[in-house]
């Protein structure tokens, strides 16, 4: 059986974990591929995941759209094997998603039991919410303060590595030029600064690895205007073409850059042979090598960024 790493992904309802998650496989062979490596996914995840692409796909029929795919309302698990291509897997990949009200205190143990099992976790955020009218909506649909007391709670005791990265969603608008794309680091740093101060105390600056890597989920659509209904934001998006299709960027990014993480943390002895995580990793040579080659495909530039831990991707040619 291969060994298990299990990843999760925190975020509110309707920030676009599950369009992430989707993006991330379908591109898979276009991207990380390169590398002659495959992932594959079990039955059940094949077909959710098969299903909601269609979905995202669909959001383009119309020139002019609104949000995304509709959250999810129980935890989910979606599993992958990785490994050569044509061969059987030998890493399983585990995304863990749960509904973004379990952030509520609604199950608080599953919470902590995911965390603490979970070597990195994505942080979806709804770039139009963070971006637009001075940061207006954020607090509704990313709950900063909310994410970072998550960490707080179950980060204070932490004694391993973990790697947390943040990745904005639907940003297609704010990528566009260097200013823009200043502009949205500025922003994450200064919408989530506590939770970044948190990271850089004496207890968690040599642990916690943070990176931000900008996903457009479809490429070809960019946010146009909000409409308040209700006190609440309904964001519209419209396609750059008529006939523009599914085209998304940089969805490849995410899993660079945790298989670079994984990859120097078993390269890195200093953590010592009873560390739980370099227990995980049953790499073989292939795998190594492949991962290797990938890494230096990490973008660091461009609304990409390494804000922590550096040294954690650091992997010699």
């Amino acid at each position: 059986m291969p060994q298990e790493l299990k990843i999760t992904m925190l975020g509110h309802r309707g920030v676009g974990k599950t369009s992430l998650l989707t993006a991330m496989y379908e591109q898979f062979d276009n991207t990380i591929g390169e590398a002659d490596l495959q992932l594959t996914p079990d039955p059940e995840s094949s077909a959710l995941l098969q299903e909601r692409l269609g979905e995202l796909k669909a959001l383009l029929n119309d020139f002019e759209a609104t949000g995304g795919l509709e959250g999810t309302e129980n935890p989910q698990s979606f599993k992958f094997g990785l490994g050569k291509f044509g061969t059987q897997s030998s890493l399983q990949l585990i995304f863990q998603d749960f509904p973004g009200g379990y952030l509520d205190g609604k199950d608080e143990e599953f919470v902590k039991k995911v965390m603490h099992e979970c070597v990195a976790v994505l942080v979806a955020i709804d770039a139009p919410a963070l971006m637009e009218a001075n940061g207006k909506w954020n607090d509704l649909m990313n709950r900063p303060k909310q994410i970072c007391d998550v960490f707080k709670r179950n980060y204070g005791d932490l004694k391993e590595p973990r790697l947390v990265i943040f990745v904005p969603m639907r940003c297609e608008k704010y990528l566009q030029n260097e200013e823009d794309t200043k502009k949205l680091l500025h922003n994450i740093k200064d919408k989530y600064a506590d939770l970044l101060k948190f990271f850089s105390s004496e207890n968690l600056l040599t642990k916690v690895a943070c990176v931000v890597t900008p996903v457009q989920t479809v490429g070809t659509v960019v946010f146009s205007r909000v409409q308040e209904i209700d006190g609440r934001p309904h964001f519209h998006f419209r396609k750059n073409s008529h006939d523009a299709g599914y085209s998304p960027k940089d969805s490849d990014q995410p899993l660079r850059y945790l298989l670079s993480f994984l990859l120097k943390l078993h390269l890195d002895t200093k953590w010592g042979v009873f560390n739980r995580i370099r227990r995980w990793l049953g790499w073989d040579d292939y795998l190594k090598e492949a991962v290797r080659k990938s890494a230096f495909q990490c973008k660091s530039s461009g609304g990409f960024s390494i804000l922590q831990g550096k040294d954690r991707f650091e992997i010699k040619k």
